[in-house]
């Protein structure tokens, strides 16, 4: 939800959108142009739908990046198409090397349960960044600026993630908090408490 959240407040801010043909970020792959059976979910997530009984799916990946299988943590490079095994529980996922994920505890609705314990799920092979946004969940207040921010950035090269400083505010915001940060594929994680200012993790080398 944190991740679909934040993507639906990008949309509303920067005029992005939430269900996105290959075209619009791979315009310079001639064979993500025709693709109609696949599209991005955000800026990182690549969905290819199963609309038939079948056991495996061809799934093509745009060129320019590696990416991750979701369910597995397996990489493959941009650029080829692969057969996805799917069962009737899996649908073909894929995040683009370089995203950041924000994953929060299973809900039924918004407000059920806070996001005061986050894991926050790191995509090798690219620098990346991701703002995670929140507000009262229930209302019109951010359209009057009751909301809040964080930015997330990851640099690859020296395998350090920023967490930024806390923007804005609202009536009942959480003060501090747990990030769990997993490096996807490694068996790599911390856990960081926030409070609200700017730091920076190195996630070399560590368990």
């Amino acid at each position: 939800l944190p991740y679909i959240y934040s993507t639906s407040w990008d949309v509303t801010a920067h005029r992005s959108s939430m269900m996105r043909a290959l075209v619009m970020d791979y315009a310079h792959d001639k064979q993500a142009l025709d693709i109609n059976d696949e599209y991005l979910f955000g800026k990182s997530l690549l969905v290819s739908p199963v609309t038939q009984l079948v056991k495996t799916k061809d799934v093509y990946l745009p060129e320019g990046n590696d990416w991750y299988d979701f369910w597995t943590g397996s990489t493959s490079s941009g650029g080829q198409t692969i057969k996805k095994e799917v069962p009737l529980d899996i649908i073909p996922l894929y995040v683009k090397a370089g995203s950041i994920l924000p994953i929060g505890p299973k809900v039924q609705y918004a407000t059920e349960k806070k996001w005061d314990d986050l894991e926050i799920r790191i995509y090798e092979g690219a620098n990346g960044e991701f703002t995670l946004y929140e507000d009262e969940n229930d209302n019109y207040n951010y359209e009057n600026g009751a909301y809040s921010s964080i930015t997330f950035s990851w640099n690859d090269k020296n395998k350090t993630l920023t967490i930024g400083d806390c923007k804005g505010s609202f009536p009942g915001m959480i003060a501090s908090r747990r990030f769990s940060i997993v490096i996807v594929g490694k068996d790599l994680h911390k856990v960081v408490s926030y409070t609200g200012k700017k730091e920076t993790i190195s996630l070399r080398n560590f368990h």
